[in-house]
């Protein structure tokens, strides 16, 4: 048992190049696919970031099962990307490789191009915009697709012309239901009046 645990399959040279590879090979195999893929907008993406997870795996613990194994490569993923994360960053490169959020929608209206681009349909956008409690596209400002895979939503803020012309509405709804009570009741008192002279000699 204590063997299996604590004598790798492989050795560590081999763990660490094939760890590093894998985290290479997914990197740009993710930033080629697009953010869409890391949206998981429909079960097709989730699908694939799963098996993806579990394809890889071989790749980087090789014929090995053993705990320093596993905790080895581990390691390798943590610190190879915490290297890169800082070493971009210390460059300013590290945008270039996440790439820059996409705009969506605009004021209201779609930017088919970039819907196209990132293979995003417009029932999957309105479900997201759902989701975040926004009933229709076109009371969005602004619509982004993060480089991380979130879409996010900006609401439009009523104008103050919409605000006002709002409250004339209700004004005169209010308005009409009032004229409506009263031709109501001057019906009804013509009713009354024209039944009590019939009934008088």
């Amino acid at each position: 048992m204590w063997q299996s645990l604590f004598q790798p399959g492989i050795g560590f040279g081999e763990k660490i190049l094939r760890t590093i590879v894998v985290y290479a090979f997914l990197l740009i195999g993710l930033r080629l696919s697009g953010k869409r893929e890391l949206s998981q907008l429909n079960p097709f993406d989730l699908v694939v970031l799963l098996l993806l997870s579990n394809t890889v795996q071989n790749a980087i613990i090789g014929n090995d099962n053993s705990l320093v194994g596993g905790v080895v490569g581990a390691a390798v993923l943590l610190i190879v990307n915490a290297a890169l994360v800082r070493v971009l960053y210390h460059y300013g490169k590290l945008e270039a490789i996440e790439g820059k959020p996409d705009t969506l929608v605009r004021n209201g209206r779609l930017l088919r191009h970039h819907l196209e681009r990132e293979l995003i349909t417009v029932s999957e956008l309105e479900s997201a915009a759902r989701r975040q409690g926004i009933a229709s596209l076109a009371h969005v400002k602004e619509c982004k697709l993060e480089t991380g895979g979130a879409l996010t939503f900006i609401q439009k803020e009523p104008t103050d012309e919409e605000i006002r012309h709002h409250e004339m509405v209700g004004l005169i709804a209010q308005l009409d239901a009032r004229q409506r009570s009263i031709t109501e009741q001057l019906a009804s008192l013509e009713r009354k009046i024209a039944g009590t002279s019939g009934t008088t000699p």
